[in-house]
Parts: structure tokens; sequence; C-alpha cells
């Protein structure tokens, strides 16, 4: 069972160190956690209304140009 071995940051403390810091500052410490925090504020959380924002100005130029 005991499959997860010796680790030096965390008998040293370190790993405790990094996520009280992660969860007081609310910026993941981990490269892919900030990507992850950065991918959702970018996209509000949801991909479909980036799309959609993406795509409404080459609609609207469509409709002008062929209107």
């Amino acid at each position: 069972m005991n499959r997860g071995g010796f680790s030096w940051n965390r008998f040293l403390g370190i790993s405790r160190v990094k996520y009280n810091i992660s969860r007081k500052t609310g910026i993941p410490l981990s490269r892919s956690g900030r990507q992850q925090k950065i991918g959702r504020l970018v996209t509000g959380g949801c991909l479909p209304m980036m799309l959609f924002w993406l795509t409404l100005p080459a609609i609207l130029l469509l409709l002008v140009v062929f209107s």
C-alpha cells in the first residue's frame, strides 16, 4: 500500500509552505495550475462563450458585406 516513497520536500515542510502560499494568494505554484487558472480567467470558464465572441466579428462582417 505505501507506494508514495520518501520525499525530502514533505519531510522538510516545503510542500506545506507552498500549499499555504497558494491557498492565501489564490495563485497556484505549479505550472499546470497557473495555466489552468489563466485559461479560466480568459474564457470565463466557458469555452463556448469564448468561441462566440471570436466568431461574432466575422458574422457581423458577413452581414454588412452581403446586405
